[in-house]
């Protein structure tokens, strides 16, 4: 019912905003359970996903969205909530990851639609990176089949540092879906969930035209906020050494008039 409501605002002004296209929605079935993987560019595909597609797809999101204080924080949880996304605490380490397979095998259980973002966060820079193992084993410990989803542009809608978001047609691209039932029962071998979860990217890799990175997102999200600090540090240094040779030029200057005054011009001598 609150799913319904929140589909029917949100989803309809989305639609009417910013006029996304979509490719290959026939690919979701009209019934049953499926496991929709997509890559992950910006916050805004949890609202453009979920307004496309007819029925309801149930996401894991972090615990953060459903906790942040203000104003925004609630209507950002309330919005989760009203959609169905289920909170999971990703600071749980190895069981923050049993805590999602859970939940979304008990998704699939219920006959409905699962949707998950193998990167397990945003992309930092457009690029798709390599996919965590947990997609491969709901589809191998539940036997339904995997659709690989591609969002295009909605990174573009609204930069970080931008409040305004810019109105423009992102997208969505539908793949037909993956039968991993031969390695059904085998979720626990890391061998074949690594295949089949590198498999997931490359067909999603394939729709979304990105470049892909054999690196996980948030290993690359550490990376870059090191380089990034690294720069800044390098820069206040240079920065800190260019004001003191300033300072160290301007005491010589003054010691080199102190002294110009100190030997001046001799007074008349009297005759």
């Amino acid at each position: 019912m609150l799913y319904g409501a929140m589909k029917l605002s949100i989803g309809g002004t989305l639609k009417l905003a910013f006029r996304p296209w979509a490719e290959g929605l026939e690919n979701i079935p009209a019934e049953g359970p499926a496991i929709l993987a997509s890559n992950h560019l910006s916050f805004s595909d949890s609202f453009f996903f979920p307004a496309m597609v007819d029925r309801k797809v149930t996401f894991i999101a972090k615990a953060e969205y459903f906790t942040s204080p203000g104003v925004k924080g609630k209507l950002t949880a309330a919005f989760f909530k009203g959609v169905g996304q289920l909170p999971v605490d990703r600071s749980g380490g190895r069981a923050a990851g049993e805590a999602a397979v859970r939940s979304g095998v008990g998704v699939i259980e219920r006959g409905e639609l699962f949707g998950i973002y193998p990167e397990g966060t945003r992309s930092p820079d457009g690029r798709l990176y390599r996919g965590k193992p947990g997609v491969a084993r709901v589809a191998l410990a539940t036997g339904a089949p995997v659709i690989p989803v591609a969002m295009i542009d909605t990174e573009k809608i609204q930069p970080p540092g931008k409040v305004v978001p810019k109105l423009m047609r992102p997208g969505m691209r539908i793949g037909r879906p993956l039968d991993f039932s031969r390695y059904h029962g085998m979720e626990n071998d890391r061998f074949i969930l690594r295949s089949v979860t590198d498999e997931i990217m490359y067909e999603i890799m394939k729709l979304s035209g990105q470049e892909y990175v054999d690196v996980y997102a948030n290993v690359a999200k550490r990376q870059l906020a090191e380089e990034a600090k690294r720069r800044r540090d390098e820069e206040k240094a240079a920065a800190d050494g260019a004001e003191s040779a300033r300072r160290a030029g301007e005491a010589r200057g003054a010691q080199g008039a102190g002294s110009a005054g100190e030997t001046g011009a001799p007074g008349d001598s009297g005759t």
